[in-house]
C-alpha cells in the first residue's frame, strides 16, 4: 500500500477479499485502523450474473440449473459452487467480526447504487468522515446499460459509464429454480440483516 499522509486516504478495491478466509486476518495486522466497504446485492441476482460472466468466456459451460443443484429431484443446493457460496454473506461475515468491529464496516446496496447512487454514496463519503460532494447532479440513468454513469469522469469531459462486462443480459432461468434458491438464501438474509442492522429487501 502507499504511504498515506496525514488527511489523505488511500483506497483499494479487491472484490474477492470478502470471501477470502485469510483476508480479514492480513488486513488486520496490517491495520487494524482500517475501513471497510462491501458492496452486496440479491445473492439469487448475483449467483445469475456470476454465471453470466463465466458463460461469456466458457460457452460450453453447464447450465445454470446443473450447477445449482447436488440433487435436482431433492432440491439439494449445491454451497460447493462458488456463484453460490459468495452470497452466503452473514457466513463471511462472521470471518470479519472475529478481527474487526461492525462500525468499521460499511455494506452498500447494490440495487440502491442504481436506483439512488448518490444517496448510497452519500453513506460512504459519511462513512469515510468527507464532506458529501457527490450528488445527484453527478449522475445520469443509461437506458441502455441499465446503470447509473458518472456525467463526467474526472479529467476528462466524456460521460463515464460501467465497462462492456457490465450489464449484460442474463439467460432465463426456471421460475422453480429461482423460487429454490430464494427459500436457500432466507435464513442466510435475515442473519445478515440482524449482523449489519440493515434490511436489504431481498426476500420480497
Amino acid at each position: 500500500m502507499p504511504k498515506t499522509l496525514e488527511g489523505q486516504i488511500t483506497m483499494e478495491k479487491t472484490p474477492s477479499y470478502f470471501v477470502t478466509r485469510e483476508a480479514p486476518a492480513r488486513i488486520s495486522a496490517m491495520s487494524r485502523d482500517t475501513k471497510l466497504i462491501v458492496v452486496v446485492r440479491d445473492p439469487v441476482t448475483r449467483a445469475i450474473s456470476d454465471y453470466t460472466q463465466t458463460l461469456s468466456k466458457k460457452p460450453d459451460i453447464p447450465s445454470f440449473e446443473s450447477l445449482t443443484f447436488k440433487n435436482r429431484t431433492t432440491g439439494l443446493i449445491d454451497t460447493s459452487w462458488s456463484a453460490i457460496q459468495i452470497g452466503i454473506y452473514a457466513k463471511h461475515l462472521d470471518n470479519w467480526l472475529q478481527y474487526f468491529p461492525s462500525e468499521q464496516i460499511l455494506f452498500v446496496s447494490g440495487e440502491r447504487l442504481i436506483s439512488d447512487p448518490a444517496g448510497e454514496l452519500g453513506r460512504v463519503q459519511d462513512f469515510l468522515g468527507l464532506k458529501r460532494i457527490i450528488t445527484d447532479k453527478h449522475f445520469y440513468f443509461n437506458q441502455t446499460k441499465g446503470f447509473p454513469c458518472l456525467k463526467k469522469a474526472e479529467g476528462s469531459s466524456k460521460p463515464h459509464c460501467l465497462g462492456k462486462t457490465k450489464g449484460r443480459t442474463h439467460p432465463n432461468i426456471h421460475p422453480e429454480v429461482v423460487q429454490r434458491l430464494r427459500d436457500f438464501y432466507r435464513p442466510f438474509n435475515m442473519k445478515f440483516y440482524q449482523m449489519t442492522g440493515r434490511f436489504f429487501g431481498w426476500d420480497d
